[in-house]
């Protein structure tokens, strides 16, 4: 910054300050956006919505409706994949879908082959 002398003549000395020419007040500082593949590994981010995706499909086809008209039923592969085995996982499922009147053995079975493998999803920690 630079100090200029009023040009008055008063019996104090003013000091006044500019602003440099290249600083401007009105300018923010721009937030660079966070990436949450960063956090988390992106193939098993990509498998996690290929299977999301595949469970819409099929009950779409198990209810005969479309996508908007699926009861209300929640799939968290999460959670089937912190029971002890597939019996249990079955199990859940089959209970989630206990209002469908099309035989679902073979939607648990295909379901159970593709979260076989997969890694839970945990949310990262803040540090």
């Amino acid at each position: 910054m630079a100090a200029v002398t009023s040009p008055e003549s008063s019996p104090q000395p003013r000091v006044y300050f500019q602003t440099p020419p290249a600083t401007e007040e009105t300018e923010t500082p721009v937030r660079k956006q966070g990436r949450v593949t960063v956090k988390y590994d992106r193939k098993e981010l990509r498998k996690r919505l290929n299977l999301e995706e595949w469970i819409i499909d099929q009950l779409t086809e198990l209810y005969d409706c479309e996508e908007e008209a699926i009861p209300e039923l929640e799939i968290d592969v999460d959670e089937l994949l912190d029971m002890q085995d597939d019996v249990d996982r079955a199990a859940r499922v089959k209970e989630l879908l206990v209002d469908c009147y099309k035989p679902t053995e073979d939607f648990v079975s295909e379901l159970l082959d593709k979260i076989r493998g997969m890694q839970k999803l945990s949310t990262p920690q803040k540090k």
